[in-house]
């Protein structure tokens, strides 16, 4: 496996752990259709939480969460639909949430959970 989809990988496992440990509940990791892919799709109460995973070593290249821009955050709405469709579900309501992981490999990761950004 190649060093960035490792990084990728080992953010969105810590990104799920984040959010179980912030009370949500993970229902789906991974999600494809032809689409696109959801990374975490959880559960906070009555709201489907779909959330973005972005994972970067170090800030040289800007901000994980500047990686999410309009198009995406389109597209995960669209997902999130889709997703709720094949699940049979609803009646929840429907949040988009992004998650910065920065894990230069020394010391702790740091990480950041914007909740509600569409």
């Amino acid at each position: 496996m190649r060093a960035k989809d490792l990084l990728g990988r080992n953010g969105e496992a810590l990104a799920a752990d984040f959010l179980e440990n912030q009370g949500m509940r993970i229902v789906d990791r991974n999600w494809r259709c032809r689409d696109g892919e959801i990374d975490i799709v959880a559960i906070e109460g009555n709201t489907l939480v779909v959330a973005e995973v972005k994972t970067r070593k170090s800030l040289d290249y800007g901000h994980p969460f500047e990686a999410v821009g309009a198009t995406k955050l389109a597209r995960l709405y669209r997902l999130s639909s889709l997703w709720c469709r094949e699940h049979d579900l609803k009646a929840l309501r429907r949040r988009i949430d992004v998650v910065s992981v920065i894990d230069s490999g020394f010391g702790e990761p740091f990480l950041e959970h914007l909740r509600g950004v569409l």
